[in-house]
């Protein structure tokens, strides 16, 4: 699987931006998906996720209630909206897939096993 995240860009607090993420491959619908971001000299952390049929979502704390993870299976393609967005939302975004697995936790870097570039993200104040 490879993955082509964009969307990233530069805004102002309170603005908006939606990521999105491409996958290749026929088999789309059998991979979760997430989203992590890495601020520079800070380890990647998640931010969003689904699973393979997106009906569960998850999110980190600190984008509950701003950001929104959904996906569209036809077009093979994981969004990330963002809305209200913070300085502290500043980071290379990165879209992530594992095949479908009930036992992985979503939220953990550790348990994707495919990774796009990333997307730049910058908020000022």
């Amino acid at each position: 699987v490879q993955l082509q995240a964009s969307g990233g860009g530069l805004v102002q607090a309170g603005e908006s931006l939606r990521l999105s993420c491409v996958a290749s491959g026929r088999t789309f619908s059998s991979y979760a998906m997430g989203w992590f971001r890495q601020a520079p000299g800070k380890e990647r952390e998640f931010v969003a996720a689904n699973n393979w049929g997106g009906g569960s979502m998850y999110y980190a704390d600190s984008v509950k209630g701003r950001f929104t993870i959904s996906r569209d299976n036809a077009e093979n393609t994981v969004y990330l909206q963002m809305n209200s967005l913070k300085p502290e939302d500043t980071a290379v975004h990165y879209c992530a897939a594992v095949f479908r697995n009930y036992y992985k936790d979503f939220r953990s870097r550790l348990s994707y096993d495919y990774w796009g570039q990333g997307t730049q993200v910058t908020v000022s104040s």
